[in-house]
């Protein structure tokens, strides 16, 4: 199923209200396609749901993970440190129109401002969910370095100068977890392959 399908099975159970349903979506779309997005788009967002397809049935609230994978990089602007606070807004704005319970809305908020730190949460859904975000850091080097030209494509309008040091924060922070992955499928299928090729990029950098 493509992900406009996806969203629109995700909202129906909401609404019937097919023209708002694809409103919400085309704003999706729209936001994720942005010309400067390498990375955060639409793919990032497959990616996730590909992720999930072996731990679905661990996943106690799918419906809530699935919106906040939509919405968690609806704001994407790489001047600003306030990305999922305001992409948090914008998921909490749409799904009240969508008429979803007041107490989901507030987890899915919560869900969104968790990829901000990416530390281990109380609520194994959201750790779920920040693990399918990370996943990309443990695929193999030749895509993870894929993924890192993407990066720096986005952050394009820094030079190397401010990049570089910005960038191996960025990674030594990662490094300083316990375990960069907080479930144990994640950590068990990609935490070794994620180590190494964070010290890879910290010594290209």
């Amino acid at each position: 199923m493509n992900l406009k399908d996806q969203f629109e099975q995700l909202c129906l159970p909401f609404t019937k209200d097919v023209s708002l349903i694809n409103s919400l979506w085309k704003e999706i779309e729209t936001k994720y396609a942005e010309k400067d997005r390498h990375y955060h788009n639409l793919l990032h967002l497959e990616n996730m749901f590909t992720e999930f397809e072996n731990v679905k049935s661990n996943i106690s609230d799918f419906t809530t993970v699935s919106f906040s994978v939509f919405y968690h990089d609806i704001i994407y602007n790489t001047n600003s440190k306030s990305n999922e606070e305001k992409s948090a807004l914008k998921a909490t704005e749409r799904l009240t129109e969508l008429g979803l319970c007041q107490s989901n809305i507030i987890l899915i908020s919560d869900q969104i401002l968790a990829t901000k730190h990416h530390q281990k949460s109380e609520d194994e859904d959201t750790n779920y969910l920040l693990d399918a975000d990370l996943s990309i850091l443990g695929k193999d080097l030749e895509t993870y370095l894929a993924y890192t030209r993407m990066i720096r494509k986005e952050y394009s309008i820094y030079p190397d100068l401010l990049y570089k040091p910005g960038r191996k924060k960025v990674l030594k922070h990662f490094l300083e977890f316990e375990s960069i992955f907080k479930t144990d499928y994640f950590r068990e299928k990609y935490e070794a392959q994620a180590r190494s090729n964070i010290a890879a990029e910290i010594q290209l950098l």
